[in-house]
Order: C-alpha cells, then structure tokens, then sequence
C-alpha cells in the first residue's frame, strides 16, 4: 500500500540532496523482567537508515527473553545495510534480509525508514510506526495492523505474518519537516497533538533532536503510569468493548530526525 503527501507549503528545491539529523531516547519498562527490556533501534546517517523493533511481551511466559528478537532483528537491519550506498537502501528488502538472519526464540514488530530522493520510504509491521510533522502541525501518522485490540502484527520463526505483510510509503519530505519514530511504549501513550505540543515547547530557538526524542519518551512514560491519563490506549480499549484506563506501562523507545 502506497501513500503519497503534498501540501500547499514551500515548493522542494529538487536539486538540493535532503538528510536527516537524528537522535534517541529509550526507557525501558520499569521492573521489566530484563534490565534492557523490549526494544531496540538503530540510527544510520550514513545510509540515513533508522529503525525501531518491539519484541513482543508474551514470550516471557514461554521462558524466553522478549526482547532478544527484536535486538537480533535491528542488527542483522544493520548488518544488511552496512556497505550499501544510500540510493540502494530499501527498507521492504532491509527487513526481508534480517528476517532471514534472525533465528531466535521470539517475535517483534518493526518500521524502518530511509530517506533517499527527498522521499522518505518506510516499510512498518505491527503498531510502532512514526509521525510526520510539518510547520508545527502532524502531516501523516503511520497506520497501525493489528489482528485485534493489542495483538498487533509481528515478525518471528513461529508468526505467519512476513516482511510481505509490511505496510510501505513513499512520502515527499521538504526541508524543515520533523520525524518522530516511535514504539507502541509512545503511541499507546501519546496522540499527535500531544507530540506536536512537545516538539513546539522544546524547539523554539533551535532542534536538538536528541533533547527532543527525550521530552517526547519522558512525556509517554508520565502518560503510562498516570492511571487516569486520557491515552490512545485507553480509547482503543473501549472502542474493543474493554475497561482498561489510563495509560499503558511498556518500553518507550523514540528516534527524532530533521530534515534538513
């Protein structure tokens, strides 16, 4: 599925190559059952390649640890990048690749993007995803795939579901746009205006995408454990029929990047 975004904004100087700037902030779960918890990403500047992976929970109760596949995963993401030029990163054939390489225990969801010809492709699995934000305002927001409420689509040696299943956008970026990636730990927790009132507050005078990828998790994490925060999870649970409030308690990985 292909999406496409044009608005009546600055006209995009063909000429000039667009890169992305970025930066990280992880918090893990708190008492998760490994230090490290659930998540990992990878930021490639070179290839302007970045990627999230969320190992998914349940397996702790088969005695695995959850957040080994997704680990396995971002690096053999990696792996399949390294010594390729920028034009040739494809983020469908980057997850196809490390899927194949990625034999442990365990299953994940996953979004990778890469920002070539001042498009930005991604490629997502499940319900991590990102969020473009464009003069202050969300231009787009990846959909999530999910079979139900909370079991969302997810890559693994024991899952039917495969990098064809992943969703791809091919979206035009201009310079100035803002990319906030994120797991499920920040969209569960987050709405977009949300996002987009923490990048405001933060960014007046300059980005420094790391100080913003880190009020956006230290937002959602508030959010989590506030059990009376109005949260996209707890909208979601009572469109499925569910009574659960507040916000979700999960790791909160976020990568900003600016375009620039």
């Amino acid at each position: 599925m292909d999406f496409a975004i044009s608005g009546p904004t600055l006209p995009i100087d063909r000429k000039k190559s667009l890169n992305m700037v970025c930066g990280a902030f992880y918090i893990p779960k708190e008492k998760s059952r490994t230090p490290q918890g659930d998540d990992a990403h990878f930021i490639c500047e070179e290839s302007q390649t970045i990627g999230v992976a969320d190992g998914v929970g349940g397996w702790w109760k088969s005695g695995v640890d959850a957040g080994e596949y997704a680990r396995q995963l971002i690096t053999n993401c990696v792996n399949a990048i390294q010594n390729k030029a920028r034009s040739d990163v494809d983020p469908r054939k980057v997850l196809d690749e490390a899927y194949s390489k990625t034999n442990v225990k365990g299953s994940s969801t996953a979004c990778i993007l890469t920002l070539k010809d001042n498009h930005l492709h991604a490629a997502n699995v499940g319900d991590s995803g990102f969020l473009l934000i464009r003069e202050g305002e969300d231009v787009y927001k990846s959909p999530i795939q999910q079979r139900r409420f909370n079991h969302p689509y997810q890559l693994g040696n024991t899952s039917k579901d495969k990098p064809s299943s992943a969703q791809i956008f091919e979206i035009a970026v201009r310079a100035g746009d803002l990319i906030v990636v994120g797991t499920d730990g920040l969209f569960d927790n987050m709405f977009a205006n949300q996002i987009e009132d923490v990048v405001k507050m933060v960014s007046r005078d300059c980005v420094d995408v790391e100080h913003v990828a880190r009020a956006i998790a230290e937002h959602a994490y508030y959010n989590s454990v506030d059990a009376a925060a109005g949260t996209p999870f707890t909208e979601a649970s009572l469109m499925a029929g569910k009574d659960r409030f507040g916000g979700k308690e999960d790791d909160i990985t976020v990568i900003v990047a600016y375009i620039l």
